[in-house]
């Protein structure tokens, strides 16, 4: 079923601007600093939201721009000078393998605990690190009536730092989960692709079966560019239905800050 794109004006977030978009691969604050003059003096325009829908209740809803160029490379210097970062090993095919990427899990007191990978991360307090607070706030006042209590930040150091393909379909957030992405940084990659149904995956095992899953059915996917100050919005059966990772990228040289809010069911 092919997906549906809706391109929806939607106001102003907080500390959002007009200024230009760096060129393809920008990943410096040097890149994004071409503003031509008499640029602070335009009208603000209207935030531009895409709605791609995916089918079977599953909608992805892409914001390029909101964070203005300036805040956001303030909120990335702050976090990423302050976060206690951590590469702790995981657990992949049935080995123990360092962490392809920094993280830290921030959630509010008493939930259930984060478990993934064979990997419990430790849970920070909002109150540690307030500039969460205010981004969690622009979050919130961006998508009215969605709600978020716990936070996974990743930091890529460069373009060999990544994410496999994976759904985010823990029980604790739900069957229906809603994942807003918020990125800091270097623009890397996001790509989305529909899992197998069960009827495929019972076609027979190992290799042989996956080559004739692949010939006989290909996976549709879906690539975003995610920028600094960009939104990415999961909803639906989203975590369900499809898999999301960010892959290695060669030419991206410096680093990325990914903020992923999550609600947690209590």
């Amino acid at each position: 079923m092919a997906s549906r794109l809706r391109l929806l004006a939607v106001g102003p977030t907080p500390g959002a601007d007009g200024e230009p978009t760096p060129s393809p691969g920008a990943c410096s604050k040097a890149a994004a600093s071409g503003e031509r003059e008499g640029e602070a003096q335009r009208a603000e325009p209207q935030r531009r939201r895409e709605v791609t829908d995916l089918g079977g209740g599953s909608e992805v809803v892409h914001v390029p721009r909101f964070v203005a160029r300036e805040k956001a490379w303030e909120w990335f210097d702050y976090l990423d000078k302050t976060i206690p970062w951590t590469r702790l090993p995981i657990l992949v095919f049935g080995r123990w393998a360092p962490q392809p990427r920094d993280t830290c899990y921030v959630a509010d007191a008493g939930l259930t605990d984060l478990k993934y990978s064979g990997h419990q991360p430790p849970a920070h307090s909002w109150d540690e690190f307030p500039v969460l607070k205010d981004i969690l706030k622009a979050v919130h006042e961006a998508l009215p009536g969605s709600y978020f209590n716990s936070l996974l930040l990743n930091r890529y150091k460069n373009g060999s730092d990544h994410v496999s393909w994976h759904a985010d379909d823990e029980p604790l957030y739900g069957p229906t989960p809603e994942i807003a992405s918020v990125t800091f940084g270097c623009e890397r990659d996001f790509l989305l692709r529909k899992k197998p149904t069960k009827a495929q995956g019972a076609s027979g095992s190992g290799e042989a079966a996956r080559k004739r899953l692949k010939v006989a059915a290909p996976q549709q996917q879906h690539s975003f560019l995610l920028k600094h100050g960009s939104l990415l919005v999961m909803r639906g059966y989203t975590q369900r239905d499809w898999q999301h990772s960010v892959p290695k990228r060669a030419k991206a040289t410096s680093p990325r800050i990914n903020l992923t809010f999550r609600h947690v069911l209590t």
